[in-house]
């Protein structure tokens, strides 16, 4: 149980110095928790965001595969596939968003970094199941909406963005990027 316990304790540690902006200690601890129990994905993830912030994106790239070995999760293929995506490695990143997503599609990184890389690569169809999945789980979340009438629209599929505008309307009646949006399709259906 000691073991378990100093684990938690250098790892909350880590990710307390690291919200401080510390990164050395934040490595420091990091290093701690994984020589107190190295089965976690946790500490590789911290090590990962670190190594990024430094610009190390070759280390962090090493810290996220390891931490995508020990647990296969959304956080891990999302930093994978963003390091993808600043290395122009597009196919590499669209799968890497897509594992995230298939784990959480309420990773908002994710989420918005496939949509990012999607209209980039005139992909803007890939996007849509994505969108479609988080507003599945949270249908009141006004700026998936949003981006998901932006890429109707894209693809001239205007009475479809019409209505989710209308939905996020209905909603939220002040909502202004809505309210332009949609004054945008009355003047394209004019």
């Amino acid at each position: 149980m000691s073991g378990q316990l100093d684990y938690e304790i250098n790892k909350e540690l880590g990710e307390c110095y690291l919200f401080m902006g510390d990164l050395d200690k934040a490595e420091e601890y990091y290093h701690k928790a994984m020589g107190d129990d190295g089965v976690y994905a946790e500490p590789h993830l911290g090590l990962a965001t670190i190594a990024v912030q430094r610009g190390e994106l070759d280390l962090a790239m090493g810290y996220y595969r390891r931490a995508a070995d020990l647990e296969p999760g959304d956080r891990s293929y999302a930093g994978m596939a963003l390091i993808e995506m600043e290395r122009g490695e597009i196919e590499a990143a669209f799968t890497h968003f897509g594992m995230a997503l298939a784990k959480n599609p309420e990773n908002l990184v994710a989420l918005f970094g496939m949509v990012r890389l999607a209209y980039a690569h005139n992909r803007v169809q890939d996007a849509l199941p994505h969108l479609k999945d988080y507003l599945a789980v949270d249908p009141v979340k006004n700026e998936v909406r949003f981006t998901l009438a932006g890429c109707l629209m894209t693809l001239g599929r205007h009475e479809e963005a019409r209505e989710q505008l209308q939905t996020i309307l209905e909603q939220e009646p002040g909502n202004q990027p809505a309210m332009e949006l949609s004054e945008q399709l009355r003047q394209v259906a004019a």
